[in-house]
């Protein structure tokens, strides 16, 4: 079985008009999820540059975050480690909060989850303003860990999240 080139998987993305609200364009990648080849071609592309025993631990943002982060743990072999809402986590958490347009947010991850000094991948399936993007990063940098990188499936480039995240490497497959 050949992986699915990004053409194909962006073909498999589904705009959904006006959700959640009017004016929003929503990219759906519930078609990518449903085909085990697309989905397993999504997590290679994602993993493509970083080599086995680069990262120590992937970290995905809540919620589809968990689902690609996940996969990219498995198959490297790593942990997988999840970047909640504040008030989600169960045991004792670091946090880190954020602004939005309107109002603000917070982020919590276990405080036993990351330790100083371990390679960290942070993984997403989106990258719209970068809000929560840029606040993980933070809380994860300020308990030392390395990032290595960060990934997201898909841009929405004019937007210009990108700009909030820093100096990191940062790598999107599709961006729109």
């Amino acid at each position: 079985m050949t992986i699915a080139s990004l053409n194909e998987l962006e073909q498999s993305i589904r705009n959904v008009p006006d959700f959640p609200k009017p004016g929003i364009q929503f990219k759906d990648i519930t078609p990518v999820l449903a085909d085990g080849r697309l989905f397993d071609a999504t997590v290679q592309h994602l993993l493509a540059d970083i080599p086995q025993g680069s990262v120590d631990k992937i970290v995905g943002i809540d919620a589809r975050g968990f689902i690609f982060g996940a996969a990219a743990a498995q198959r490297l072999g790593v942990g997988f480690v999840p970047v909640r809402k504040k008030g989600k986590l169960p045991w004792e958490t670091h946090e880190q909060s954020y602004d939005l347009e309107y109002g603000s947010n917070t982020v919590a991850v276990h405080t036993d989850a990351v330790t100083p000094g371990e390679r960290i991948l942070l993984v997403d399936d989106l990258l719209a303003t970068g809000g929560t993007a840029a606040a993980s990063l933070q809380l994860l940098s300020r308990l030392g860990a390395k990032i290595v990188g960060v990934r997201f499936v898909i841009e929405l480039g004019f937007l210009g999240g990108r700009e909030r995240l820093g100096p990191f490497d940062i790598r999107s497959l599709i961006t729109y």
